[in-house]
């Protein structure tokens, strides 16, 4: 509140006269300490005020960094990732013959890959060349036919590819950024999966071509001791051509 004091002057040109007041002017004037702490009063109260707003304009912006953390990523990889795991499992399934079974391949090795021995018949031995051959053939066709589709699924891993790392440069959040980077993970793991997948069925061909090498050897072996045998070897008979 300001407040007021008489200050008594002189108009220009009269004289002062103590003994009569009434020949001076009363001029107002100001309380100047009360005027000045009331300036600096205001302006306090003024910052507080700026402050609270500064604070919820923060807390504001706090919010919505909030809600950018927690929105998802609009882009989602799931679907193409398990459609190329699925056609790799497929094409391994197809596996022909001796397929991805142990107790399948124990069977194998105890009869078509199993040693050369006396009791068995040429026919016997032949036949077991015969499927020997076979089982090679067909793993060779089996991961000619894996590697085709790995290969089928480089386009669609370079696509997703793509995709994922402008989804994870354009993140407009926290959780974003996470999806993006654990999507681009399960990118790589399905790649590691078709190299596997590729490893295996070229090993399995490997392996049963060198099984089948080293049968043929030891049954190599067999037959020419039968042919050295005496009373074994090639004996003559008659055979109808025409009848």
């Amino acid at each position: 509140m300001t407040r007021w004091k008489p200050l008594w002057t002189l108009i220009p040109g009269s004289r002062l006269d103590a003994d009569h007041p009434e020949n001076g002017v009363l001029i107002p004037c100001r309380n100047t300490n009360n005027y000045v702490q009331n300036v600096l009063t205001a302006a306090r109260e003024l910052q507080q005020i700026n402050n609270q707003v500064t604070s919820l304009q923060n807390e504001a912006q706090m919010l919505i960094n909030q809600a950018k953390n927690l929105a998802n990523l609009p882009y989602s990889s799931l679907q193409q990732l398990q459609s190329s795991i699925q056609r790799t499992q497929q094409l391994l399934a197809q596996a022909q013959r001796i397929a991805y079974d142990v107790q399948q391949i124990d069977r194998a090795f105890s009869t078509s890959y199993a040693p050369a021995t006396v009791s068995q018949s040429n026919q016997l031995l032949i036949f077991k060349a015969q499927t020997r051959w076979q089982n090679s053939y067909a793993a060779t066709q089996d991961a000619l036919r894996v590697q085709a589709g790995i290969v089928g699924n480089l386009d669609t891993n370079r696509i997703q590819t793509s995709a994922l790392v402008a989804s994870s440069q354009g993140a407009s959040g926290a959780l974003q950024a996470t999806q993006a980077g654990n999507q681009i993970l399960a990118l790589n793991a399905q790649q590691l999966a078709d190299l596997t997948a590729v490893v295996t069925a070229q090993g399995r061909a490997q392996s049963l071509e060198a099984a089948q090498r080293g049968s043929a050897q030891d049954q190599g072996r067999e037959q020419l001791r039968r042919f050295l045998t005496p009373g074994e070897g090639y004996q003559s008979f008659n055979v109808q051509m025409f009848h």
